[in-house]
């Protein structure tokens, strides 16, 4: 049985268990009279959509090359893992506005449901959890869905220590406070990822040192200057790289070792994945490694 299918079983299994947990939650938040198992079960409830989203986007990835998509379909899963970040912050903020309107008017909470429900909802988010975390590494687009996943672990962990104590005291504010600490931490650990992803999308530049990239092309034999260099990502493992360089005037098989060495320095020091080089003679000495304001003007006239 290949990964894939194992990654698909994982995520159907993942998927009936925060069914069953938000449908729980949902009963259980709305009897005892607590906001944070129904903060719960709504965090649940992203994440059944978020793991659905997750896959689909993952099958979408798989996808070959194409006349109409000649990078392929890999962004898919990096627009799964923004929707998926967004939708946590948008729901955190959600939970935190409720919880605020909380302190003006408590509600009763009954801790003796509110305990029982929140440690049924953290056995199935470790289950979850467990299933989600080896692929969490491999990509942002599940490490979004493990990341929903961990941050209703935690959120019921929260929901129990509360529901434990309510049992002995009545504190009315401790429902609304364990509410928006967990809304806080979940918008927390989401941010990054809606930065990773809005960059990548945006084709900023990977994290390259271009200082050293120029040093070590210039050391190839036949390489006088690197200029108009361009680097982007087309998701989190597969970087992009163009260039043009000046050279003397050789022939198409001496450009092609050049060319094959620039390759080998590019692909096994830096990670790039793709590297596209355009060779010049007599022209190009003078400009920048990257396009400075000036070019782009001329480019434009």
């Amino acid at each position: 049985m290949d990964s894939h299918r194992l990654r698909g079983q994982n995520f159907l299994i993942v998927t009936v268990l925060n069914w069953l947990i938000t449908i729980v939650e949902i009963i259980g938040g709305l009897v005892s009279g607590s906001l944070a198992l129904l903060s719960d079960a709504f965090h649940n409830l992203g994440d059944s959509f978020s793991i659905v989203l997750g896959y689909v986007a993952q099958l979408i990835s798989h996808r070959p090359e194409s006349k109409e998509r000649t990078y392929g379909y890999r962004r898919a899963e990096i627009l799964s893992a923004l929707l998926n970040a967004l939708f946590l912050i948008v729901i955190s903020v959600f939970l935190i506005v409720e919880a605020a309107k909380r302190f003006a008017h408590p509600h009763p909470v009954n801790g003796e449901i509110m305990l029982i429900v929140a440690i049924i909802g953290l056995l199935a988010n470790f289950a979850s959890a467990f299933l989600l975390h080896r692929g969490s590494k491999e990509s942002l687009n599940v490490k979004a869905t493990y990341l929903h996943v961990l941050s209703d672990a935690l959120s019921s962990l929260a929901v129990i220590v509360g529901g434990f104590i309510l049992i002995f005291v009545d504190l009315p504010w401790l429902d609304p406070v364990l509410t928006i600490a967990v809304s806080l931490y979940v918008a927390s650990e989401a941010w990054p990822i809606v930065k990773q992803t809005v960059s990548i999308l945006m084709q900023s530049s990977p994290d390259l040192d271009f200082t050293s990239i120029d040093h070590d092309l210039m050391q190839i034999k036949g390489v006088n200057d690197v200029h108009h260099v361009h680097a982007w990502q087309i998701d989190e493992h597969r970087i992009i790289f163009s260039a043009h360089i000046s050279c003397d005037n050789l022939q198409l098989c001496q450009l092609g070792k050049i060319y094959d060495q620039i390759n080998d320095v590019l692909q096994k020091k830096y990670g790039i994945a793709h590297v596209t080089i355009q060779a010049e003679c007599d022209r190009g000495d003078d400009k920048e490694m990257f396009n400075t304001k000036e070019d782009q003007q001329n480019i434009c006239n």
